[in-house]
């Protein structure tokens, strides 16, 4: 359930010296008023009511339950079918039976114990004492002295001095609706006494996406003395990801709309492959449908999906049909399976969204809007004018920065948590490196053909990995002990911390509409590089073997040469890169017998002894003579090559 995981965690992090803020939208205010209005003037002196649900269940079962008796008849063709039975006199005839089991189960809910909202359930296990609470309501109930219950009212003034007790420290939990989600602050701020780093569960998204991005700002300023943690709360079952999808599609559409950029909504709160209503979704959807009626997924068949849906794939003549049902009325009849057949069907879904995604994100034409990039240091090391707008005088620009960034690696007492927490964990040991990982078996991939790929996490004290299992098996990762995990562990976490990256980077900044042509086609993404002063550029970024490119299709130039260095890797990431000297060729990365290589290409024949003189090799491959620069002596090489005469 929920709540009670919602309460453990609350614990948890006011344990680790944090505060914590809850934003829902259900206050059960119109419940209260309803039970209130029911009862008399006695009853109101001795309260006794339970904030529950159950009414509207009750209803709908009152309703839905089918206790019509049904018939069977033939109709002209022959056919049997079932149809409401009905007396003489046009009555309809009820079962006595399907009666009596709708009593019953009525009689069996309602002895349960009552499912309390979100925000009394808070209240009450942690006191209203303890708790801040800023909503609309007017009224609710506390305890009382005897067990009692007593009536409180609340007015603005009351939410006012809860929310002042949460900045003081009086109170380290906060829970807010819509109306404490606008023009008030709950950060960290360094002008109040309650610095400790915020936790934002977000317990009840809602449907407004305004609202949504209201809320989620309240924690989130400036002048703060640490960013919050951002915790959406959700199920285990996969049909709420109907609902997760709705608030990441929403969020990232309005980010769109209302920052005139392609800054997303969800600041990037939600991964790509959450929103299943994305293109990338929608064509996994499409194969999904595709492997069902070919017989290839294990979650179901196509006759039984068909029946439990009412949704159907093939046209009269067997085919399956070219206007399939949109993924909207997907999600909304999976939601009526049971959820054990839902989550089977999601896993095998999400395996293939996921898979289109990864193709996606590794090819950087994923687009997922602007990415940040918290950075120790950012020093411009060369502006080069790119364009002056003939009109308006507003320029563009391609900066070269040097940035610094220190590691933030994962803590043992952090992996270890998460390791007694999952029953797949295996802690690994590399016998050629003596590095150490924890292993966890991760969503299996899926191929279009239908074939599952079971693929395993390994995650390290500063990144994180996927692998295919049979590709693990032929790694020298293997099983260790604790003892030793944790030392090597806690030795490369320490030796990240200490550990600052240096690296230059270029980002196309200032006017980019009319120079967004010139730019690469393949790397969509949108960086903004904020340094710890705060200063910060927001731009495209520029990959080494895209830079001359983009200076000769602008006019450009002038600019600094790449170095060696910036050579290397930008070979290694897949680009390309001309030489001129000492002959024109081009160096650039290639796939060899499974394995990457660096090639020269377009060497003349003439120049082959010169180039294997430098260190460089030879292979004949499908009768063609290629030339390759080996990996250990390649920067020295390419050194040579740039400064040749």
């Amino acid at each position: 359930m929920k709540l009670p995981t919602i309460i453990s965690a609350v614990e948890q992090h006011l344990a680790e010296g944090k505060s914590v803020v809850l934003q829902l939208v259900t206050t059960a205010e119109s419940i209260l008023n309803r039970r209130l209005g029911e009862l008399s003037a006695e009853e109101r002196a001795e309260l006794d009511i339970e904030l529950s649900p159950l009414e509207y269940c009750l209803d709908y079962l009152t309703r839905a339950f089918p206790t019509r008796q049904m018939e069977v008849y033939t109709d002209d063709t022959g056919e049997q079918h079932s149809r409401p039975m009905s007396d003489e006199h046009g009555n309809p005839v009820t079962n006595p039976q399907a009666e009596a089991a709708r009593a019953e189960l009525i009689e069996h809910i309602c002895a349960l114990p009552p499912i309390k909202a979100a925000l009394d359930a808070l209240l009450e296990r942690f006191g209203h004492d303890n708790v801040a609470e800023v909503t609309g309501r007017s009224k609710r109930i506390i305890p009382a002295a005897g067990g009692q219950q007593k009536l409180e009212t609340r007015t603005v003034r009351s939410a006012q001095a809860d929310a002042a007790a949460f900045m003081d420290g009086t109170k380290r939990i906060l829970i807010f609706s819509d109306a404490g989600g606008t023009g008030r602050s709950y950060h960290a701020s360094l002008d109040v006494p309650n610095q400790q780093q915020r936790v934002h569960l977000l317990l009840e998204p809602g449907w407004r996406a305004d609202r949504a991005i209201q809320g989620l700002g309240r924690t989130h300023r400036t002048h703060q003395a640490s960013a919050p943690l951002f915790r959406p709360v959700t199920t285990d079952c996969k049909g709420e990801l109907r609902f997760t999808s709705t608030i990441a599609r929403r969020l990232d559409s309005l980010g769109a709309l209302t920052r005139g950029q392609r800054q997303t909504g969800g600041q990037n709160l939600f991964d790509p492959a959450d929103n299943l209503e994305s293109e990338y979704a929608k064509a996994a959807l499409v194969t999904w449908f595709h492997l069902l009626v070919a017989g290839k997924l294990t979650s179901t068949t196509l006759a039984d999906f068909e029946e439990r849906t009412g949704l159907a794939l093939l046209d009269a003549d067997g085919v399956i049909k070219e206007d399939l049902p949109p993924i909207q009325r997907w999600l909304n009849r999976l939601l009526a399976l049971p959820i054990g057949h839902q989550n089977v069907i999601f896993d095998e879904f999400l395996a293939l969204v996921e898979t289109r995604v990864g193709a996606a994100r590794d090819a950087g034409t994923l687009d997922i809007g602007v990415e940040t990039m918290q950075v120790e240091t950012a020093t411009i090391l060369e502006d080069t004018l790119l364009r002056t707008d003939p009109v308006s005088g507003a320029t563009s620009h391609l900066l070269t920065i040097e940035v610094a960034r220190r590691r933030n690696p994962v803590t043992l007492e952090r992996v270890l948590k998460l390791a007694s927490a999952d029953n797949t964990a295996v802690l690994l040991r590399n016998g050629r490196s003596g590095k150490v990982a924890l292993r966890t078996k991760a969503r299996s991939g899926m191929t279009e053909e239908g074939t599952p790929v079971p693929r395993v996490e390994l995650l390290r004290p500063t990144r994180r990995e996927f692998l295919r299992e049979h590709d693990l098996f032929e790694t020298a990762w293997e099983p260790c002990d604790q003892s030793v995990f944790a030392a090597a562990w806690s030795a490369e976490a320490e030796e990240a911390a200490n550990t600052v990256d240096t690296e230059i980077i270029r980002i196309a900044t200032g006017l980019l509409l009319p120079i967004w042509s010139a730019l690469p086609s393949d790397h969509l993404a949108v960086n903004r590089i904020v340094d710890a002063e705060g200063k910060s550029w927001l731009g495209r970024m520029v990959f080494p073997e895209h830079v001359a490119k983009l200076l000769k299709d602008l006019g450009v130039e002038t600019t600094t040469p790449l170095s060696p260095s910036e050579t290397l890797r930008a070979v290694q990431g897949g680009g390309s890169i001309a030489l001129v000297r000492p002959v024109p060729c081009e160096l650039k990365r290639s796939r060899v017998n499974g394995s990457w290589r660096i090639e020269i290409a377009g060497a003349p024949a003439s120049q082959l002894a010169w180039f294997k003189s430098l260190g460089c090799f030879t292979e004949v491959i499908q009768y063609r003579t290629r030339l390759f620069v080996p990996t250990e002596k390649a920067e020295a090489i390419i050194t040579t090559l740039i400064g040749a005469p």
